[in-house]
């Protein structure tokens, strides 16, 4: 069982209650199904045989971690090996859209266990969304835990990511005007969630969340990455150093209202000539290539200003023709470069999935030492 403390002011998931205990729980899910013996461990921290010891010890007492057999040594006995167990805890993701709604289980692995899709629109009034995420999370867990029992009740749930198109306060969960649909502005999404399901709630923008994932699935190496995200809106997720960065107010990342033509067509955030305007009015037009075009030229702007390693593309347009995306942004950030060395262009991994099982993350992360969730 996973002890969970849950809070009226949010989530507090290091109920292990040491730094040092996530490392250990991150080593453990790194090694995988082979496990990792304690001595290994210790090396890996730096810190003493004891401490791992005692940590593990802990871990193996609530369900976190398990033998995963034994090792030859070069040296006196075997080694025990350990391992990660993955059922020990779940969190469910949901991605809310425009116009549908993603709602997934995942255990400590990130392994997807249960999934629901259903339509959803986003400008039908915060009582009718938030009734549809509610049940939608209550059915993805009644298809994954058996007797119905209570969402706070399921002990090995450690809450639920809600990551929905921004602008707005990550830290607080409340929204801003999100963009197309004003009427959000100012609502309280993670206080209301929480209400309603008994269990905590993490809200963040759909475009950090799957830079999250993308993170911690081991995407840029550590370093520096954006995540561009085309689809019914446009938006960037920000790695920078390994961690998603999201600015002092938690609005970083807002690329699709950049202005890059002064008397361009209007854009539903209320200025004009946004490349998000530009590159949907391309696929209105189904000119997907004159949308790359545009996205590569957004791409090489955010690269010259951040100086970022990869740049990886993601959204339900870009998946619909990932070639003509992949192609064209590159060739964008190549003919920026100028004969010198072009920053990586990739189609992002998950696909549909991806902002979901991120928002998952969200959960997930600090239990694995990662504070940016």
């Amino acid at each position: 069982m996973v002890r969970v403390n849950r809070t009226n002011g949010g989530v507090n998931l290091l109920a292990l209650r040491s730094h040092n205990a996530a490392l250990v729980l991150d080593l453990l899910r790194r090694a995988g199904a082979e496990g990792i013996s304690r001595l290994e461990l210790a090396e890996r921290t730096g810190l003493t045989p004891q401490a791992v010891s005692k940590i593990t010890g802990r871990l193996r007492d609530e369900g976190l971690a398990a033998q995963a057999g034994r090792r030859a040594s070069t040296g006196g006995k075997p080694r025990t090996v350990l391992r990660l167990v993955p059922e020990a805890g779940h969190a469910v993701g949901v991605h809310l859209d425009r116009d549908a709604l993603r709602a997934l289980v995942v255990d400590l692995d990130g392994s997807v266990v249960a999934e629901r899709c259903a339509p959803l629109d986003l400008g039908a009034g915060a009582e009718a969304v938030v009734g549809e995420v509610g049940q939608a999370v209550e059915e993805v867990l009644g298809g994954t835990f058996a007797g119905g029992a209570a969402l706070r009740e399921i002990p090995s749930l450690l809450g639920v990511g809600v990551a929905l198109p921004g602008p707005l306060d990550h830290a607080r969960g409340v929204l801003h005007r999100v963009t197309g649909f004003p009427e959000w502005d100012g609502f309280p999404l993670r206080e209301v969630l929480q209400r309603r399901l008994g269990v905590p709630v993490v809200v963040d923008k759909d475009t950090n969340a799957a830079a999250l994932g993308l993170a911690a699935a081991g995407e840029g190496g550590g370093g520096s990455f954006a995540y561009l995200h085309l689809g019914t809106g446009l938006g960037a997720g920000l790695v920078i150093g390994g961690a998603v960065h999201r600015g002092g107010r938690t609005g970083a990342g807002e690329f699709g209202h950049q202005v890059v033509q002064l008397d361009g067509p209007p854009c539903t955030c209320g200025n004009r000539g946004c490349i998000e305007a530009l590159c949907l009015g391309a696929m209105t037009r189904q000119d997907a290539e004159e949308a790359a075009r545009v996205l590569g030229a957004g791409a090489a702007n955010l690269v010259g200003l951040l100086d970022i390693d990869l740049v990886l593309l993601g959204g339900r347009t870009v998946t619909a023709t990932p070639d003509v995306f992949v192609r064209g942004v590159a060739a964008a950030l190549a003919e920026r470069a100028r004969g010198e060395h072009a920053v990586p262009v990739r189609l992002a991994p998950g696909g549909a999935r991806a902002v979901a099982q991120g928002a998952a993350q969200l959960l997930l992360g600090p239990l694995f030492g990662r504070p940016d969730g």
